[in-house]
């Protein structure tokens, strides 16, 4: 069967909303811009060039194993990588979410791209933590029995157990960064489909 402009089918629906909402030519788009030449807005590729370092060194990591680091002078040297590039993820994603606080980013119907920025960096928070707990060394220790108290105390220790090694394991290198990754790709998609934020001399955008 032959597809036609005015399928009512919901996959129909699906694609013409998305190439609504993103065309071609917002989603790649080939230039941006003036404004875009300042160093502000270069935060946010710094903070998703530091993405991946992590990723990548993370799948080296996990294909090794929880302790390979420990014995391998490769793997001391792929786990450096992996804690400096989250070093540098957070000092970047901070400069970039309070950069774009001062500039109100969340102008021009931008509430949900400021909103998934922000709820991206609560959760790489979580990430980073947990990842402290899975270095299986005496920092993590004492780390987690520091932790553990104040956690119980809220009643979120019925879940999220920090001394249980292995649970806190899965959960910096499943559930977590699948979080990341999925608020990164629509924070990305939003930014695309709204423009990026223009500084306050922007007058027309901005009086929106």
């Amino acid at each position: 069967m032959t597809s036609t402009p005015n399928a009512t089918n919901w996959t129909g629906a699906l694609r013409r909303s998305a190439e609504r909402a993103l065309p071609p030519e917002k989603l790649l788009p080939e230039s941006q811009p003036s404004y875009v030449a300042s160093w502000i807005y270069v935060f946010g590729a710094l903070t998703m060039a530091a993405l991946g370092i992590i990723i990548a060194t993370g799948f080296v990591l996990a294909i090794m194993g929880p302790t390979w680091w420990h014995h391998s002078s490769t793997g001391h040297f792929i786990n450096s990588m992996h804690l400096w590039s989250v070093e540098l993820f957070f000092a970047f994603m901070v400069i970039h979410l309070w950069g774009k606080f001062f500039m109100a980013a969340w102008r021009g119907n931008r509430v949900l791209t400021w909103a998934s920025g922000v709820v991206t960096f609560v959760i790489s928070i979580a990430t980073a933590f947990t990842g402290y707990l899975s270095q299986t060394n005496y920092d993590s220790q004492w780390i987690a029995t520091q932790a553990k108290d104040g956690i119980n105390a809220t009643g979120g220790g019925a879940l999220f157990n920090v001394l249980n090694f292995g649970q806190m394991l899965m959960w910096h290198i499943t559930l977590l960064p699948l979080g990341v990754g999925i608020l990164v790709v629509l924070h990305v998609l939003l930014v695309r489909h709204r423009g990026v934020v223009p500084p306050f001399a922007e007058t027309k955008d901005g009086a929106k």
